[in-house]
Formats: C-alpha cells, sequence, structure tokens
C-alpha cells in the first residue's frame, strides 16, 4: 500500500480534491466564536478540529466548499441572520489566510487558484430555512458568494422535505419548484443532500441546471434515508449532475446506524443537541465511546460506496464530500482532511484509472459548477428574477 499511496499522492498533485462539504465555520462559532487567534488554522488544530490548512494541503485539497450551514432550530430573521455570520467566517478566513485560501465564485476561479497554488474557498448554504421563505433573500445569498444551497437540513422546510422528517410536502411544493428556478436563473447549485427522495426526483423533474448532492451516499449499500436511492443516481447521467460521497459512518457503514442512534441519544440525555462539536459533546461522545466502542469504518467502508454509485451513475457524476468538522466520528483512516490520499489509494487498489479518479477528484465538480453558470447565462437571457411568494404560490395546498 506503500506504493499505492505515493501513487495517490503524485495524483492530488495533478488532480487536487474538490471536497463539497466541510463544516469548518459552524466548528468556528461553536467553539471559540469565530476566534481565530485562538483557533488559528495556519498551525495544527487536530485537538479541535478536522480542519487546518496543513492538512488540507497534506490532503490534497484544491477546492473546498465551506458549508455556510445554520441549524433548523434557528428560523425565520434569525436563520438570516445567522447564514450571515457564517459568509463573514469564510470570508475573514480567506482574508486571514490569502497565501492558502482564495475566495472562488466561479469554475474559472477554481482553475486560477489552483494554478496560483492556492484552495479555492467556494460557500454552500446548507438548509433552505436560511432564506426564510424569500427569493429576494436567495438571491442576495448568491451575491455574497453562496453557490450551492441544500434544500433542506434534517427537519422540513414549508416547502420541500428532509430526508429525516415526516413528509408533508411529499417533495416540493409549488414554492419549492420556483425556489429551484430560480436556483437556475442565477447559477446557483441545487444541493439534494439531506432532502427526501421525492424531493430529490421533484428537484431533477423541474431543474435546468445538473444538481448536486454535496455530502450523501449510496443507500442501496447503507439503508440510511440521508443517502441516494439508485433510482435517483440513475437519473443524474441524464441530468448532468454529481453525487459526491460522504465518509460520515452512520451514512456509510450499516453497523453504525444503530450505534449512532444510542450515541445521540446519550448526548440528548446530557442536554446536549446531537449534532454539537463543543469541547463538551466531544468529551460526552468519547466517554460513550470508550464503553461501548464503535463499529469502525474505513476508506474501504467508502470505496464499496463509489464502486456502486460508478456502476448505477457512472464515473462522470461522481465527487467527494468529506462532511468534515460536521460528524463527530469519521472512519479511522480518513480521521481529518490529510486522509484523501488514503482513499484514492484504495481506489488505486481497486482498478480504478487515473484519469477515472481525476474526474472523481476535481473534473467533475469543476464541470458541474461550470455547466450550471452556462445555464444560468442562457436564462438570463428570457428570465428576469422571481417575484413570487410562499403565500401566492402554496395558498391553495401542495
Amino acid at each position: 500500500m506503500t506504493d499505492r499511496l505515493a501513487q495517490a499522492r503524485a495524483l492530488l498533485a495533478a488532480h487536487p480534491v474538490v471536497d463539497g462539504h466541510n463544516d469548518l465555520p459552524w466548528a468556528l462559532r461553536e467553539q471559540v466564536r469565530y476566534d481565530l487567534n485562538q483557533r488559528d488554522i495556519a498551525l495544527d488544530q487536530r485537538a479541535h478540529l478536522h480542519t487546518d490548512i496543513p492538512r488540507l494541503r497534506a490532503g490534497g485539497v484544491g477546492a473546498q466548499f465551506w458549508s455556510v450551514y445554520v441549524p433548523s432550530r434557528l428560523s425565520g430573521d434569525a436563520a438570516v441572520s445567522a447564514t450571515l455570520e457564517q459568509i463573514d467566517a469564510v470570508r475573514q478566513l480567506a482574508g486571514r489566510y490569502g497565501s492558502d485560501l482564495r475566495l472562488a465564485r466561479t469554475a474559472d476561479d477554481m482553475e486560477a487558484a489552483r494554478a496560483e497554488g492556492r484552495i479555492a474557498s467556494l460557500m454552500g448554504a446548507e438548509g433552505g430555512h436560511s432564506i426564510n421563505c424569500s427569493l429576494a433573500t436567495l438571491r442576495a445569498l448568491y451575491e455574497l458568494g453562496v453557490r450551492y444551497m441544500t434544500l433542506t437540513h434534517n427537519d422540513n422546510t414549508p416547502w420541500a422535505d428532509s430526508a429525516t422528517d415526516e413528509p408533508r410536502a411529499h417533495g416540493l411544493t409549488r414554492f419549492g419548484e420556483e425556489v429551484v428556478r430560480e436556483m437556475n436563473r442565477l447559477g446557483m447549485l441545487v444541493d439534494l443532500s439531506h432532502v427526501s427522495a421525492d424531493t430529490m426526483r421533484d428537484a431533477l423533474r423541474v431543474s435546468d441546471a445538473p444538481v448536486v448532492f454535496s455530502h450523501s451516499s449510496a443507500r442501496a449499500v447503507c439503508d440510511h434515508p440521508r443517502n441516494i436511492p439508485d433510482d435517483v443516481l440513475a437519473q443524474l447521467p441524464a441530468n448532468g449532475g454529481v453525487a459526491m460521497v460522504t465518509f460520515v459512518p452512520k451514512f456509510v457503514l450499516p453497523q453504525a446506524v444503530a450505534w449512532t442512534r444510542a450515541a445521540e441519544e446519550n448526548l440528548r440525555a446530557h442536554g446536549l443537541d446531537p449534532l454539537a462539536t463543543t469541547p463538551e459533546a466531544i468529551k460526552v461522545h468519547q466517554a460513550y465511546e470508550e464503553a461501548n466502542p464503535r463499529p469502525v469504518a474505513t476508506a474501504a467502508t467508502v470505496a464499496d460506496h463509489l464502486d456502486h454509485m460508478r456502476d448505477v451513475a457512472g464515473i462522470d457524476h461522481l465527487g467527494i464530500g468529506g462532511d468534515y468538522d460536521g460528524t463527530p466520528f469519521v472512519p479511522v483512516d480518513l480521521a481529518d482532511v490529510a486522509g484523501y490520499p488514503n482513499l484514492i489509494a484504495e481506489l488505486l487498489e481497486r482498478r480504478w484509472s487515473e484519469a477515472d479518479l481525476a474526474k472523481l477528484t476535481w473534473q467533475n465538480a469543476v464541470r458541474v459548477v461550470r455547466d450550471a453558470e452556462a445555464v444560468a447565462r442562457d436564462l438570463g437571457t428570457h428570465r428576469g428574477p422571481s417575484l413570487a411568494t410562499i403565500e401566492e404560490l402554496d395558498a391553495a395546498g401542495t
């Protein structure tokens, strides 16, 4: 495997990883209220975070979609304000670490950052609650640099069903369809991670542009509602979209599903949010794991998903979205953002070609951004900003 690792690192030097989802901004908010003097990511932060610049470099990361996530317990204007604070945090990171990070809005920006030896830094909003049912707010987020929006997080929005909530709209409402159309017009990628299967299918029916799954794996391999059913994966070639495999053990390892449910209940019993990444939450997690050893995912576990996803969707429609700093547990050999070479080495061992791996790591993600831009240019010639409201479109029900 030593030779494979050397080969993987050489491949990533030429075709670095575009990672679809990293929650560093929220971790910084929870841990130190964005105080970068306390979490200087130019230095090794492995005691606190999955992510810092030295490990991004070691992992061969060339572009990162930073999640500007806010939890769905925040709603209305509070969700919008918190999203703006998250966007500000990414801009602060890019400003402070400008020799390593470059803000990117376009596929050309991604390529330019790569040519400069910097890590392209894009933003994705995680959860449609961030726009407070306002298409004008959606447009404002786009102007601030947000280049995808996940239609839901763990809870339904008034216009779209989540994978982990009780169905209400059974997909998208009429306003939800209008959100997708407006995202197409802007050039903002429609992200279908976290949404229900019916929402996935509705979005694929409505969207004129390629969609993404910023951090989701294959439901046929691990039957979790956060993963992508095969019938949806099979629609990606016609749509042009990209499914970015995630590393979260409870989404990739069947044995981890029940264990994670029990660990989350333990967090709730301590009065903590199951998604919390605070030092207190991490300590509680670690104590639980010591008493109840967790099933361990590996790079091979993730590769099993990629093998299946390639069979169903094709190599042109795959990417990587690790979800680092958004999950308390990670595969043992993908422990942080330095771990990507281990996954590439595993795929090389499985006889994935270097051409296919270049598509997985860099080319597919850049292409989907470029294709969304092309659709937006075309739509802009005959479609203006939507003035629709949820009240007028969904007044008669869904």
